[in-house]
């Protein structure tokens, strides 16, 4: 069976876990405990694995696959299911390109600005940068709302990675930065995204851990 090592709250973990629940597939959820860790052996199977230590990653068939995208390659490669990266190589190379989008200009951001309220991370929040990397989401913001289809998906047909990559990365940044109502194809697109089965499913698992959130998770969603 497949082995999944992540949190029910990391934005990444999630990804992986949509293209799970969407194909159906069974697997061991191997959670990743903050603190006193409730199953210690998980921790210490993933550094022997993965010597970095660093979530998600799946051990599947002895073998271990690390990074999000590659775990969700793996997937459509080697497990039954909905293909979450098409077969035509034009409409793959769309969906990657949008999977790099919301991994890197969406999540990365959310990620930055949740950094800052991390004292591990940095001591004290900076303003300036905050304010830089919200306007950065906000161009990004601006960019998807004109690019995403007014109905359906992120590449325009079948739920693929890139919609993986979306969920998670619009769920996060829309706490730390709302999406402005002049975005409306954006805020309609995460809606969907979160009445999707296997993303409604994330969020509710991920309920409990909301008083993890630095900022203070909203009393929405």
């Amino acid at each position: 069976m497949i082995a999944l090592y992540g949190h029910p709250f990391s934005s990444y973990t999630w990804k992986a876990l949509i293209a799970l629940y969407e194909k159906g597939l069974e697997f061991d959820f191997r959670v990743l405990d903050a603190g006193e860790p409730v199953h210690p052996e998980h921790g210490e199977r993933l550094r022997a694995i993965w010597p970095p230590g660093k979530f998600p990653v799946i051990e599947d068939g002895g073998q271990a696959v690390i990074e999000s995208s590659i775990i969700i390659e793996h997937l459509d490669l080697h497990h039954p299911g909905p293909r979450m990266i098409p077969a035509d190589p034009a409409l793959a190379l769309e969906v990657r390109l949008m999977d790099r989008v919301f991994d890197n200009h969406v999540m990365s951001m959310m990620q930055a600005i949740v950094g800052e309220y991390l004292p591990f991370i940095t001591p004290q929040p900076d303003p300036a940068k905050i304010a830089r990397v919200k306007g950065l989401l906000d161009t990004i913001y601006g960019w998807l709302d004109q690019r995403l289809p007014e109905y359906g998906w992120a590449c325009g047909g079948g739920f693929s990675m890139a919609d993986c990559a979306a969920a998670p990365a619009l769920f996060y940044a829309d706490w730390v930065h709302p999406i402005a109502e002049c975005h409306p194809t954006l805020r309609a697109y995460r809606a969907r995204l979160l009445a999707r089965p296997s993303v409604s499913r994330c969020v509710e698992e991920a309920r409990p851990y909301r008083w993890m959130f630095p900022l203070g998770a909203p009393d929405r969603d």
